[in-house]
């Protein structure tokens, strides 16, 4: 029993599946410094100086109330302010926006590519067969006789 749950697991293991699963998530792994690097250093600044030299790394709001302001959400965090930090947030989520648009375009294209290969195949196939008139069975394309309805073909 454990040998063929072992030898059953290591079908499934050296698939194809697995593998290009595992290839995914370490391209995963390392586009996510890649998107955040996009957001925060190159996305984020422009906006920011549009609406006012906004940082919106800095954007948050104090639950902790003491009467004390800082100008920082490093200071607040390092005086013990409780925080919600929203500023980080919406770069978070502009992160994640441009990880499903890839995401999004990379499927699309698949798609099209397999979309692209089902019709050549079926073009393949097409060349092989044909229609026979008086019945409407598919036949070989070389066919001189109906195999289905025996009427002769031209």
């Amino acid at each position: 029993m454990i040998k063929e749950f072992m030898s059953e697991f290591k079908e499934f293991a050296v698939k194809g599946n697995v593998i290009d699963m595992a290839v995914g998530i370490i391209i995963g792994g390392a586009f996510s410094p890649i998107v955040n690097s996009l957001v925060k250093d190159i996305i984020m600044p422009p906006i920011g100086f549009i609406m006012g030299n906004v940082d919106f790394s800095n954007l948050y709001i104090p639950i902790t109330r003491t009467g004390q302001t800082f100008s920082t959400l490093k200071e607040a965090q390092d005086a013990g302010i409780v925080t919600i930090n929203y500023g980080l947030f919406i770069n978070t989520l502009i992160s994640f926006i441009i990880v499903a648009f890839s995401v999004f375009l990379l499927v699309k294209a698949i798609n099209k590519l397999k979309a692209q290969k089902k019709e050549e195949t079926c073009e393949e196939q097409e060349a092989t067969t044909k229609e026979c008139p008086y019945c409407c069975s598919t036949i070989n394309i070389n066919a001189k006789k109906c195999p289905f309805c025996a009427s002769e073909l031209q």
